[in-house]
């Protein structure tokens, strides 16, 4: 949306008293996101009339799956954008769509790739690309396959060819990710080993200094991808494989395989193959059939595996998911306690795993200034995946954003780092006008949970 809005013209704004134009893009996969949503929503349509405001588009899953509700109850919605409709942006910001104008309430069908207008919305330091869209996967507790429709690959050549626009770019790090990466291929003859044949193909059609994939499903990740890791530097030794749970009863009623046996067994022989590998994981506590035994079982396969990072989520029943018909029998201050108790658990683990940190000379990619300070900088190791994990503070010395640096680890804490520069081992790459870079701005302040985008006209 940002390339099509920008390829015409569009004066992009992050200060939304600044704005003609607001674009909320929206997010539906749990219904706490759905609030939010809807919150963010309704705040920008109050906003209308006062000042330069006088358009409000949704666009994201919400408008995919729910434009006819949310144009009959938020009639001051001008305009709804569905996942396959990226490049009417400017239509709906120009007020040329029309006002009844509804998406396709079924799930969608389109694939972008490397043809389409793109801006930079991460700052240009690391950039997503998108492999592939839709899911196939069964999972009880995820209605996404019904928004996003079924699972559709990219090509190799249009993904090289964007991770080449990248470089181009300037961008330091590519970050792989689909709603299902370890499948990618499948659709397009490339079978199990598509994934690894892409990230074969993206590092030798390019000089990114870090690519990292994310959201490995464990039924279909190709374990020869960590003889891949361990032999070429560039490929992050990172591992994100959400794993949802350990017990398998739990696991049967989400309809996923594995369980805490052979999950610990696959982590276990990744370890062994690639040398300081990063492990991250997902877990949803309260599910339909987690009674205390299940619960506590989660909790001993936390402790015996020791992820770097693990994010915990609460079950969200919606009428939707597939698994609707299991009900939602755990109550939510149940919920929210076992998440509490799993989430203090991984922090005194990852405090104990930063602390052997201190002291080390590490390598470091600069992100630029500190959310707290312009005058501090804040990076990441390559155990660290952008957005979602802990950070680098540097309290000494200078570097540019994207550069790569060498760094000395001096005070650890359960999910920051501070770290001081020793030298910069790797600038920066030259940054071209190949892909536009939305403006290092400061967030805006009045919404700052959903993606908003202002459009001046």
């Amino acid at each position: 949306m940002l390339g099509h809005l920008a390829e015409r013209g569009a004066e992009i704004v992050r200060d939304i008293d600044l704005a003609d134009v607001v674009i909320v893009n929206t997010c539906g996969f749990i219904d706490s996101a759905k609030q939010e949503s809807v919150d963010t929503i309704l705040e920008v349509a109050a906003r209308k009339g006062q000042g330069r405001l006088r358009r409000l588009v949704v666009a994201g899953c919400m408008a995919q799956r729910y434009a006819a509700e949310l144009h009959a109850e938020i009639p001051e919605v001008d305009a709804f954008i569905g996942l396959d409709e990226l490049e009417r942006a400017p239509e709906a910001v120009l007020g040329d769509l029309a006002p009844d104008h509804i998406p396709d309430q079924h799930g969608a069908l389109r694939l972008y790739d490397h043809t389409a207008p793109r801006m930079l919305a991460t700052g240009g330091v690391y950039a997503y690309l998108k492999v592939a869209e839709g899911c196939d996967n069964p999972c009880t507790f995820c209605h996404i396959p019904a928004m996003r429709g079924r699972f559709r690959s990219r090509s190799v050549e249009s993904l090289v060819a964007e991770a080449q626009r990248f470089e181009a770019a300037g961008v330091t790090e590519a970050v792989l990710v689909a709603q299902d990466t370890t499948r990618y291929g499948e659709d397009i003859g490339l079978g199990r080993d598509g994934l690894r044949r892409l990230l074969e193909g993206v590092l030798a059609g390019t000089s990114l200094p870090w690519v990292r994939f994310l959201y490995a499903y464990p039924a279909t990740l190709d374990e020869k991808l960590f003889a891949l890791m361990r032999s070429e530097p560039r490929l992050l030794p990172y591992l994100d494989i959400p794993l949802q749970h350990a017990s398998r009863k739990v696991l049967k009623l989400m309809k996923r395989g594995g369980d805490a046996r052979s999950y610990r067994a696959m982590i276990e022989r990744a370890r062994a193959t690639v040398p300081g590998l990063a492990v991250r994981t997902t877990f949803i506590v309260g599910f339909p059939g987690e009674g205390d035994a299940e619960f506590a079982e989660l909790q001993r396969f936390v402790d015996e595996v020791r992820f770097d990072h693990v994010g915990v989520f609460t079950y969200s029943w919606q009428p939707e998911n597939p698994g609707a018909e299991l009900g939602d029998p755990v109550p939510q201050q149940v919920k929210e306690r076992r998440r509490r108790l799993l989430m203090k658990q991984q922090e005194g683990i990852s405090r104990e795993r930063h602390r052997a940190l201190r002291g080390t000379r590490v390598t470091a990619v600069v992100d630029g200034a500190s959310e707290e300070s312009e005058l501090l900088l804040q990076g990441r190791l390559a155990s660290q995946a952008p957005e979602v994990d802990g950070r680098v503070l540097f309290s000494d010395g200078s570097a540019a954003a994207g550069d790569l640096v060498e760094a000395v680890i001096r005070k650890t804490y359960a999910f920051d780092l501070v770290a001081d520069i020793v030298r910069v081992v790797r600038p920066a790459l030259a940054r071209s006008l190949v892909l536009p870079t939305l403006p290092a701005v400061p967030a805006m302040r009045a919404l700052p949970v959903l993606p908003v985008l202002a459009v001046r006209r």
